[in-house]
């Protein structure tokens, strides 16, 4: 619901976009001055957290398509000159009075075919101006009714409009691979500045956004509280990789376990290890699958992609050197030449 307070505020100069804005430009501003105001970035700095709410205020109107519209249409009824008086005895005739602007809202022109009351005994009485912006949201105290009697509750066209969900905030958090992908539980800063602590499940990845339901701003009048929309990056890991479910590693061998065949032990995550084994002539770059050794989430395991690497020995002693001269005298005599595919594939 709007509130007296947006009038005092300019939510597109808080962010530094026009009025105009793309939800795009408006992301990404309140994205960039939200890690440049941020707590954490400023701590002990009392004009950075409120600069940092008054970022996160804006978000949540602006970023809000129902909730701009409203904040549009009461900055245009401002600035086009509209006063909020409440009238004394005879005030309904006055310039600029609730009869003129609500009139020709409503479409009743400037002849008072809307009445408005505030439930108190006298038509004088002080008029919070929150009652008449209900009438843009829903749920104020004002009452409205026709000329032919009877009234309505808040909201166009006469009927009370219901309990509105709380905004959606938006808070990052960074976790290292092995966190990702055994789940971990995180404190987490809103951009209102609450703290919320929460549990991420296991197997989330980069870039991911996961929905926490209840954990946003409450609702203005009695409805459900917003949702918190948190955006998590994963450090990469110096062995494993991922590939959906799937981890990848590369395993080294030596050519003699490529060209005889062996048995190595592969690291995994939960730091036991699996065997594999290398069949006799496995060259560079084979792949082998180990089934349900991958990230494990809800719905499964994912397998663990092991790609072959031989490793070719930069020294030689005497003994290994003569032993390789034979092998590479034996591929001559044998015209073994492994570049002839490519090569006819070449031309082709």
């Amino acid at each position: 619901m709007a509130s007296q307070d947006w009038l005092e505020k300019d939510f597109y100069k808080i962010l530094g976009v026009p009025q105009d804005a793309s939800e795009a430009d408006i992301k990404k501003a309140y994205r960039k001055l939200a890690r440049k105001w941020h707590p954490d970035q400023n701590p002990g700095d009392e004009a950075a957290e409120q600069k940092f709410k008054d970022i996160g205020e804006a978000n949540s109107v602006l970023s809000d398509p129902e909730k701009r519209q409203e904040y549009d249409q009461l900055r245009q009824m401002v600035s086009g000159g509209a006063r909020f008086t409440a009238g004394g005895p005879g005030g309904a005739g006055s310039a600029g009075g609730f009869e003129d602007l609500f009139g020709s809202m409503f479409g009743g022109g400037g002849g008072g075919n809307v009445r408005f009351s505030t439930g108190g005994p006298g038509a004088g009485e002080q008029i919070n101006l929150d009652d008449i912006l209900g009438a843009f949201g829903g749920g104020g105290g004002a009452s409205y009714g026709s000329p032919y009697g009877g009234g309505y509750g808040g909201g166009y066209g006469g009927y009370a409009a219901g309990p509105r969900k709380g905004a959606d905030l938006e808070a990052r958090t960074t976790l290292s691979f092995r966190d990702a992908a055994a789940g971990e539980t995180v404190e987490l800063r809103a951009a209102d500045g609450q703290t919320i602590k929460t549990r991420i499940p296991a197997g989330v990845k980069d870039g991911q956004t996961i929905r926490l339901r209840g954990k946003g701003q409450p609702s203005p009048n009695g409805g459900q509280p917003g949702d918190l929309l948190l955006h998590v990056t994963v450090l990469p890991h110096p062995v494993y990789g991922r590939e959906g479910d799937n981890l990848t590693v590369e395993l080294p061998v030596t050519f003699a376990e490529a060209a005889l065949g062996a048995t190595v032990t592969v690291p995994t995550m939960d730091g036991k290890g699996v065997k594999v084994k290398i069949k006799p002539g496995t060259p560079s770059g084979r792949k082998l699958r180990v089934k349900g050794r991958g990230i494990k989430t809800k719905s499964g395991s994912g397998d663990l992609i092991v790609t072959v690497h031989v490793v070719v020995p930069e020294k030689l002693t005497d003994e290994t050197r003569e032993a390789v001269e034979k092998l590479a005298e034996h591929d001559r005599q044998q015209g073994t030449d492994p570049r002839a595919e490519m090569t006819a594939k070449a031309a082709s």
